[in-house]
């Protein structure tokens, strides 16, 4: 039986940091976990321009499922997310400058999309594996948001399915007091949810 395809993707720094840790783990992630080769791309941090570089690279692959990663700065846990709604709103501007106030992602498109890769238990897998891990209900509305929004909505009544899983800072772009994750616990993590998907 053939691998399953997955595209996996993780942004290139913003907001001032100088790293990302989402891209940083996809990057050095297994190239097959379980049943799924994976094919690794990292996506600018722009309202709307990391959805097409994600859907262009999914028309070339034509993957079985997308699994987006992004920095979630101040949560302690690895979170996949339940929930992309239809919003941009940018409290910081984007890596283009554009700091969208209460915008569409897509004019024709309902409120909100569910994930179509089973977090709950991929969020329990990662704390199978020792790590904190918890299904999150809002992927906020900056441009991870968006490009969840935008691969669900893409791909909706069509068997390829989407999430997104938000992880921690790494500890060195963590203030005092502001939790974090080794990028060792963000690719053991994210290896222990693929392998559930």
């Amino acid at each position: 039986m053939n691998p399953k395809k997955l595209l996996i993707t993780g942004f290139d720094p913003f907001g001032g940091e100088s790293i990302n840790p989402s891209w940083e783990a996809v990057k050095m992630l297994p190239d097959v976990i379980g049943d799924w080769q994976l094919t690794k791309l990292e996506v600018p941090t722009v309202f709307g321009k990391a959805g097409e570089t994600v859907l262009a690279a999914a028309a070339q692959l034509q993957p079985d499922a997308v699994l987006c990663v992004g920095q979630a700065g101040g949560r302690a846990a690895i979170t996949p997310e339940l929930v992309a709604i239809n919003l941009r709103f940018g409290r910081i501007a984007d890596n283009a400058g554009a700091a969208p106030v209460d915008e569409p992602v897509a004019a024709d498109g309902p409120a909100a999309y569910f994930s179509t890769l089973p977090v709950r238990a991929m969020a329990q897998a990662i704390t199978e594996v020792g790590l904190p891990g918890q299904v999150s209900y809002s992927a906020g509305a900056f441009v991870c948001n968006d490009l969840l929004y935008t691969v669900l909505h893409h791909y909706t009544g069509t068997p390829v399915r989407a999430a997104f899983i938000h992880v921690p800072f790494l500890p060195q772009q963590a203030a005092e007091g502001v939790p974090s994750m080794t990028l060792q616990d963000i690719q053991k993590g994210l290896c222990a949810a693929i392998a559930v998907m």
